[in-house]
């Protein structure tokens, strides 16, 4: 979550939240024979389906984002 202001047409500011544009989303495993279910952003699901699912679990794994 990012803050940032709501600025109308007389540039009154008023506070408000940038929110990550997330969804849920059902991936197959097929070396796993499996499916799992993840809640990953935009640009995540683009990255997953440019890398593989494997590969993107590997790297999110390396860098702490997910429990094993």
């Amino acid at each position: 979550m990012i803050t940032g202001h709501k600025v109308s047409h007389s540039n009154v500011k008023n506070k408000r939240w940038f929110y990550p544009n997330l969804h849920k989303k059902k991936f197959y495993i097929p070396e796993e024979d499996k499916w799992i279910n993840l809640t990953v952003s935009s640009d995540g699901i683009r990255t997953i389906n440019k890398k593989g699912i494997l590969n993107a679990m590997k790297v999110a794994r390396q860098k702490g984002y997910t429990k094993q």
